[in-house]
């Protein structure tokens, strides 16, 4: 048996910081969130990483085909706490989606838990596979 010596190290992906926003009217980072995006017969799951945002803080809009994520992340210490060392980066999360015409957006679920979210993207009935029986 032949093991493989190339090993992979796993490392945490940092924040990306958005190169370009759209205009915006808040000053600020801007950071594009991780997704990891599944299917399945039934539908697509997407999942994005977005550490620090609350459910309160969070916008999901869908207009035009276009599915946007939009969240704010706040500064965790208390009102008391003075800045020794900062790596812990602050600002909003932004990141756009065209939806094709196989989601039923009026379908859409959203749940965030533990900094992910995840949204459940329904597909029309049409798209969805069945099997034709043959007559003989």
């Amino acid at each position: 048996m032949m093991v493989n010596t190339e090993s992979k190290a796993l490392q945490a992906k940092e924040k990306s910081e958005v190169t370009s926003p759209a205009e915006q009217t808040k000053s600020g980072l801007v950071f594009t969130p991780a997704v990891d995006i599944y299917e399945t017969d039934k539908n697509i799951t997407l999942l994005a990483d977005m550490p620090g945002v609350k459910p309160k803080t969070l916008n999901i809009d869908l207009h035009e085909n276009i599915l946007t994520l939009d969240g704010d992340v706040n500064s965790p210490e208390g009102a008391d706490e003075v800045d020794v060392i900062r790596e812990y980066s602050t600002g909003k999360y932004y990141r756009q989606f065209t939806l094709s015409q196989i989601i039923d957006q009026g379908k859409i679920d959203a749940e965030m838990k533990d900094g992910v979210l995840r949204l459940k993207l329904p597909k029309v009935e049409a798209a969805t596979p069945r099997k034709i029986t043959v007559k003989s």
